[in-house]
């Protein structure tokens, strides 16, 4: 076998389907399903269950994807290490996000301060991130809620309160102390299921007994003010996102719930080598953030302490 079997292997049992598979890897269909072909057959058993189209990894191939993503991370730790051995002040860290808005004020000062580093995005959601961390596709991610898994660590960069915004001339605008109750039926926006803010609306709504009407869940968390703004309905947001537009025409309120905020991490895979521009970018992370005004809760909180961890 060899490391472009072993790679496409990889990817489709990810997707668990050959043509997204095959997009990813920019080959052909046929070539993809040839190479998962000839490797089930130098390993004697089959990798995949197969039901018509679909395609499920089955126990022999889960236990494969384990050696076969310690091997091929061990090899990109390597390529990484000898490219940091050859020294310079460039070099290259990927980030996933949930949403591109918390990293803007970050980025800038961190291209500001290291021009010569190469700085490359993908959004994803929480439940993508582990898997990208863990096959070295990104150095770090950025997620509002804790990613599990083998050998995956934080630090936290601030808690921040998750504030109401609401259409400018809404009952509840300005108002604090808002009671869940008054959002009983209300056109609520949401990303979907999977997202943060989702999982916090579920959790202190479903407390509270309250039902408001979801008018609007899709995978866009940055759109959301933009359509709070054009009065289609209410939704939660954190308190930065009242600092990036919409002042004309979004007001902010703040709910009675203590435990209404977010708590926003950098993560990555402590058995994963960090080069040196990820060290950078790292740290300068946990200073940025630290010296945000007004980042920890409104709500008595104490400063959350930064452990230095790259």
């Amino acid at each position: 076998m060899d490391l472009l079997s072993l790679r496409c292997f990889q990817v489709v049992a990810r997707h668990e389907h050959i043509s997204r598979a095959a997009a990813e890897l920019h080959v052909a269909q046929p070539s993809v399903s040839r190479t998962i072909a000839r490797l089930e057959a130098e390993l004697g058993v089959p990798l995949f269950d197969r039901r018509g189209r679909r395609i499920r990894l089955n126990q022999h191939g889960a236990a494969f994807l384990r050696r076969v993503d310690r091997a091929l991370g061990e090899l990109e730790d390597g390529r990484r290490e000898l490219a940091d051995a050859a020294g310079g002040e460039g070099g290259t860290v990927t980030v996933a996000t949930e949403t591109l808005l918390t990293l803007a004020g970050l980025l800038a000062g961190f291209r500001a301060a290291h021009p010569g580093v190469d700085v490359r995005l993908h959004q994803a959601s929480a439940d993508a991130m582990a898997e990208r961390l863990r096959t070295r596709e990104v150095d770090f991610c950025l997620v509002s809620r804790p990613l599990t898994g083998p050998a995956l660590t934080s630090v936290e960069l601030l808690r921040e309160d998750v504030l109401l915004a609401v259409p400018t001339g809404h009952r509840l605008a300005g108002q604090e102390g808002v009671d869940l109750a008054a959002l009983d039926g209300e056109p609520f926006i949401t990303p979907s299921p999977g997202h943060w803010q989702r999982t916090l609306a579920d959790r202190l709504f479903a407390r509270a007994g309250v039902r408001p009407a979801i008018v609007c869940e899709g995978n866009e968390p940055g759109a959301i003010l933009d359509l709070v703004g054009a009065g289609l309905g209410v939704a939660l947001l954190p308190a930065m996102a009242r600092d990036t537009g919409g002042r004309g025409t979004v007001a902010w309120a703040r709910l009675a719930a203590p435990d209404c905020h977010r708590v926003l991490r950098l993560a990555r895979h402590e058995d994963a080598y960090l080069t040196a521009a990820a060290r950078r970018f790292g740290e300068f992370a946990v200073e940025h953030f630290a010296a945000v005004p007004g980042r920890h809760l409104a709500l008595g909180s104490a400063a959350v302490s930064r452990p230095a961890v790259f």
